[in-house]
């Protein structure tokens, strides 16, 4: 998908670029595939916010994905790639032999008509789905599940991918796109490929209503708050925040801080950090 630039009728409209969707199909949502949203704003159950800046945004459809892939040795053809308003990556709508519909995330390189499977057997072709361990060593996958059945949790965002490093046992080691090398059981399925829509990342938003349409509220510093509402608040003109490192509203720290916990029973799967040099 390439990025569509306009001419600057207006300020806003100068720098503003969106990805070009000519190469989707033109159809509304499969209507036994989509489900409706409720509304939070940031609220928890009990009405208080416990995520900033949400709020507002356009009306959405969740389309419900196939991370599963749960059919097996039954191809399916690729019937629409549609735009998916929940996630940056786009979908296609896959139509198995005996009738069934679903969604799969759509990989670099999958078309209409194209042909998808998920078996132990199938070829190592972007959109098919099999255990990690029938996948050749240093082929990229995407879609990835963390424990079997569960459904794939890692790599789902728009282009990216993962690599297949190792085999060790009953456990694979895969780098992400972090960087971080984790040991994934290989009896866990993957989809190989590289996640679509490639650009996305180099969209310009251009202007602040459009953050709006997406359901995010404004962002108001620290710095420029009052006392009694920020701990980074106070001061004559252009102040320091007053603190050995900068803290939340609540005075924890942030920017840096780590917060994941310090014997994380998880921690034995990782081989290599995202942050290791």
């Amino acid at each position: 998908m390439a990025i569509k630039a306009f001419k600057p009728t207006t300020p806003s409209r100068r720098h503003m670029t969106v990805i070009d969707y000519s190469g989707l199909s033109k159809v509304k949502p499969e209507k036994s595939l989509i489900a409706t949203i409720k509304k939070t704003a940031g609220r928890n159950s009990y009405g208080r916010i416990t995520v900033r800046h949400h709020g507002g945004g356009e009306k959405r459809k969740y389309r419900i994905i196939d991370f599963k892939r749960n059919k097996l040795d039954m191809p399916a053809i690729v019937e629409t790639l549609e735009y998916d308003p929940n996630r940056s990556a786009h979908i296609a709508k896959i139509k198995y032999e005996d009738g069934t519909l679903a969604y799969i995330l759509a990989p670099i390189g999958l078309s209409v008509g194209d042909t998808v499977v998920s078996s132990a057997s199938a070829d190592i072709k972007p959109g098919n789905c099999l255990p990690i361990e029938n996948i050749p060593l240093g082929t990229f996958i995407h879609n990835i599940e963390m424990h079997p059945g569960k459904g794939a949790q890692l790599v789902r965002t728009a282009g990216t991918a993962a690599q297949l490093m190792a085999k060790e046992g009953k456990l694979a080691q895969v780098r992400l796109p972090s960087g971080e090398v984790r040991m994934i059981p290989m009896n866990c399925k993957a989809t190989i490929g590289q996640v679509g829509n490639l650009e996305h990342e180099n969209v310009q938003v251009g202007k602040a209503g459009r953050k709006r349409h997406m359901g995010v509220r404004p962002t108001v510093r620290g710095s420029v708050m009052n006392p009694n509402d920020h701990p980074h608040g106070g001061g004559e003109g252009k102040s320091p925040v007053g603190r050995p490192g900068p803290v939340t509203p609540w005075g924890k720290p942030t920017l840096g801080y780590k917060t994941r916990k310090k014997k994380n029973p998880t921690d034995k799967f990782i081989v290599r950090r995202r942050n290791a040099k």
